[in-house]
């Protein structure tokens, strides 16, 4: 909004406002805007959650000193997703349509995950919507995200192709199946961040750290000069993309300082389906598929020990790990909760570290 009312119409008048064409600008608006936003507002939306008994209900198969949170108000994620859609309304060109696809995508996995919480508090269990039903929902937007990249690819020459990283102009084409390929993609990102969820600030500093990383990607795949000098795919527009990335660091860094150990809120459903599920979509967009892997390491590694633990169960009759996901083990060997979630935060910084280097080695 800010773009179009400052750059295409007053910089006629006033010519400082050019500097509204820039996507750095533009995009630091974006992470001031919505930190300061959740900085603000995160206390009034503490207290009136804990008024409306948004309670978060412990799992009664996880770890037992997890009973010492009960009382901790949940559905945090709201904080995150409006404050985003704030920034974004305000710093983005509104009418991009990486950013359309963002937002509708923002809003179906916040209200998938609205439920899902909602029920939760409503039975008092740690079951919201059937695993069942939240499947079909999550696929529908899938589906319709995929279907559409398909028919509406980011770059027309490498429609249905995905990028090897590290290796010069080396792509594989999928053809029909890459809608199959991105339908996983965003299955699969919004389930493991979900997972992942399970540690006072764990979830929300590695999804920043994740989020961080595809901004780079998405502002130098959008500069045609960069794309060009650094071997990797040119997406028209996906500058745009790193200014939505700055909206959600900025209110993910706002909500992190309430949900740091020992955490005053829980971002529940609504927070971790919306990270996960647009992180996934991003790496579509940009056509980083493949790097979402590194991007998104430590989320692969929880949703990959939840998947051994299950099939070791079933077939061999143990348990791999003390308890799954991953992060739960480690609680179990008695390592505090911080000590984890920074390890984790650290692990996550260096994944993320080795995918920018593809961005050079080639």
């Amino acid at each position: 909004m800010l773009y179009y009312l400052f750059y295409e119409y007053l910089r006629k008048f006033f010519s400082f406002l050019n500097i509204f064409q820039y996507i750095t600008v533009r995009a630091s608006g974006a992470f001031i805007t919505s930190l300061l936003l959740s900085l603000l507002f995160g206390s009034y939306v503490i207290k009136l959650l804990k008024s409306k008994k948004v309670i978060q209900v412990i799992r009664e198969d996880g770890p037992k000193h997890h009973i010492s949170k009960s009382g901790t108000p949940t559905m945090g994620g709201m904080l995150i997703i409006c404050n985003t859609i704030i920034s974004v309304l305000l710093w983005t060109k509104v009418l991009n349509r990486f950013i359309l696809v963002l937002l509708f995508s923002t809003i179906y996995l916040g209200v998938l995950g609205f439920f899902d919480d909602y029920l939760k508090i409503c039975k008092k269990s740690s079951r919201g919507v059937p695993i069942g039903s939240k499947f079909i929902f999550q696929m529908i937007l899938a589906v319709i995200v995929s279907s559409y990249f398909y028919f509406f690819p980011p770059n027309a020459k490498f429609s249905t192709h995905i990028m090897i990283p590290y290796l010069k102009e080396t792509f594989v084409q999928l053809g029909w199946l890459y809608i199959f390929f991105s339908y996983l993609i965003v299955i699969g990102s919004a389930n493991a961040v979900n997972i992942t969820d399970g540690l006072d600030g764990l979830a929300i500093g590695v999804s920043i750290v994740s989020y961080a990383t595809y901004g780079i990607f998405a502002y130098v795949g959008g500069n045609v000069k960069f794309a060009e000098y650094l071997k990797i795919v040119y997406v028209p527009g996906a500058g745009e993309i790193s200014v939505f990335i700055a909206a959600v660091i900025g209110a993910g860094l706002g909500f992190l300082w309430y949900n740091s150990y020992p955490a005053a809120i829980f971002m529940g459903d609504i927070g971790s389906l919306f990270l996960g599920g647009v992180l996934g979509i991003v790496a579509l967009m940009i056509k980083q598929e493949i790097l979402l892997f590194l991007v998104g390491g430590v989320f692969i590694i929880e949703i990959l020990t939840v998947v051994l633990q299950v099939y070791f169960f079933r077939k061999k009759g143990y348990r791999l790990f003390k308890m799954a996901p991953l992060h739960h083990h480690f609680e179990l060997q008695n390592i505090p909760e911080p000590k984890i979630t920074v390890r984790f935060w650290i692990v996550s910084i260096i994944f993320c570290l080795i995918a920018l280097g593809a961005l050079k080695i080639r």
